[in-house]
């Protein structure tokens, strides 16, 4: 019985490019892990700090460092919905096929961003 995620796609084999997901799922997952983790330690860590010693003379307001953790959280997050969507479009047939134009995404283009969507000309 096929999963459907072997099916060769326009501009790549099914299963190099299955592979490359797996890949850099796992790449972000463990991105993911470790800027969770540092987000959990940071607020733990401002938890003892008092509402004035907020801004530290030397460096960035701990308001600004925390924004700029969750905004990496994000993109992370994001980069990982990507990849399952990249997993979808494979299982559908229509992975290595830009969602704008239609025309072949590029192999080039995909083994550099596994989870692109669209061709060079469209992105």
């Amino acid at each position: 019985m096929s999963s459907g995620l072997s099916t060769p796609g326009p501009s790549t084999s099914g299963s190099a490019a299955f592979e490359r997901l797996v890949v850099e799922r796992a790449r972000v997952a463990e991105r993911l892990k470790a800027l969770r983790l540092e987000f959990a330690r940071f607020l733990e860590d401002s938890a003892d700090v008092g509402a004035d010693d907020e801004h530290d003379i030397e460096g960035a307001s701990m308001p600004f460092e925390r924004e700029q953790l969750r905004a990496t959280l994000r993109q992370a997050a994001g980069e990982a919905e990507e990849i399952d969507v990249a997993f979808a479009r494979l299982a559908a047939g229509t992975y290595g096929t830009c969602t704008v134009c239609g025309q072949p995404v590029g192999a080039g283009r995909l083994e550099a961003r596994p989870a692109a969507r669209t061709c060079v000309r469209c992105a």
